[in-house]
């Protein structure tokens, strides 16, 4: 009788994980479309089927769930910073950056340049966003930035690029233009400023 208990308690549980999960994959997938303030919750549940009611047992407003959201997303392109930038069977570490941006593009082609960077997406919102996720913001921004940098570093001293180039300022620069890059290609629908800005950023530095 207990171990049907704790079976069905465990099943239960990760029904309640998916059901999480899934509504901050929807979640995501909204926010890096129409932003913060207009992703509506309603479609999020009726996309899960997951009923009104049962949303508030997963997260206490919306928010919380926008925060839940924005960890996922951070984890997530973390992740793919780091398969790119400290994949040491690429020995070029600009070559690790451009490996990055192709998958980034590839990623925006994927959905027909219709979803973002929900980072950038809600530093546009940030007036209108809830207090304190300006400070979450920028704090991811300021961790991908030092993968950016840590990898600029490398390239330095493999002589890639200049001895006397601040990587820590170039870093800053890459994010920056990138995001803006972003919002142009979603505007425009294809990676024509993504290219641009790529372009730009590796002539200009390359020794």
């Amino acid at each position: 009788m207990l171990a049907s208990q704790n079976t069905l308690a465990n099943n239960l549980s990760k029904k309640g994980l998916e059901t999480r999960t899934a509504l901050i994959r929807s979640g995501v997938e909204l926010m890096t479309t129409y932003g913060y303030i207009s992703c509506n919750i309603e479609s999020i549940l009726q996309k899960v089927d997951v009923p009104k009611g049962s949303f508030y047992y997963y997260f206490k407003s919306k928010e919380d769930f926008g925060r839940a959201i924005i960890a996922n997303y951070d984890s997530f392109f973390a992740y793919k910073l780091d398969k790119h930038l400290t994949n040491e069977s690429i020995t070029s570490p600009l070559s690790r950056i451009s490996a990055f941006y192709e998958d980034a593009k590839q990623g925006m082609a994927k959905y027909a340049f219709n979803r973002g960077c929900l980072i950038g997406e809600l530093i546009q919102e940030e007036s209108l966003l809830p207090d304190g996720y300006n400070k979450i913001l920028e704090q991811i921004l300021t961790s991908w930035q030092t993968k950016i940098e840590q990898c600029l570093l490398q390239a330095q001293q493999l002589g890639e690029i200049a001895v006397d180039i601040n990587c820590n300022e170039l870093a800053q620069f890459f994010w920056i233009g990138w995001e803006g890059a972003v919002t142009r290609s979603k505007l425009i629908k294809n990676s024509e400023p993504l290219d641009i800005f790529m372009q730009f950023f590796l002539n200009k530095i390359i020794k």
